[in-house]
């Protein structure tokens, strides 16, 4: 394989990429080959090159993946947010609906979350009875179980 040739500081192949975002190589692919996340830039040797601005992206991803969004969803909500961020001439009117798909997909993320902290608060109670369950009848430390031989 080639070396990296001419690439400045700014640009990181995809497996410190998936270091820092914690997602693996294949998912990285695959969120490039549905268009969510594209490398700002190849290498000589046609490695995948990945800017910060990138690196933020996947994490958004990420962050919405356990939320429950689908792959669509991250999209519209990244060309939102893509568009609030990149163009300052927005008129006011597509200011204002931009800011409103943000606030929507705010809204259902801060409902995914609460939803999972009551599942989170229910699987803690179950792990909690099966520990009281089996302090109460395990033999105490150090003993051994009956045994029925003579």
């Amino acid at each position: 394989m080639d070396d990296v040739d001419d690439v400045d500081d700014r640009h990181m192949q995809i497996g410190e990429v998936a270091a820092r975002t914690e997602l693996s190589l294949r998912t990285i692919r695959h969120y490039e080959e549905t268009g969510l996340v594209i490398p700002s830039a190849r290498s000589q040797g046609g490695f995948r090159l990945y800017t910060e601005t990138d690196v933020a992206r996947l994490m958004v991803i990420r962050r919405m993946k356990p939320l429950g969004f689908t792959l669509e969803q991250m999209r519209d909500l990244l060309d939102a947010t893509d568009r609030l961020d990149g163009d300052a001439r927005l008129d006011p009117a597509e200011r204002a609906a931009l800011l409103e798909r943000v606030r929507t997909y705010q809204q259902a993320a801060a409902e995914q979350v609460e939803k999972l902290r009551t599942q989170l608060s229910r699987a803690e109670d179950f792990a909690t009875t099966l520990t009281a369950r089996l302090n109460r009848t395990a033999p105490p430390a150090g003993t051994q179980p009956d045994d029925d031989t003579p």
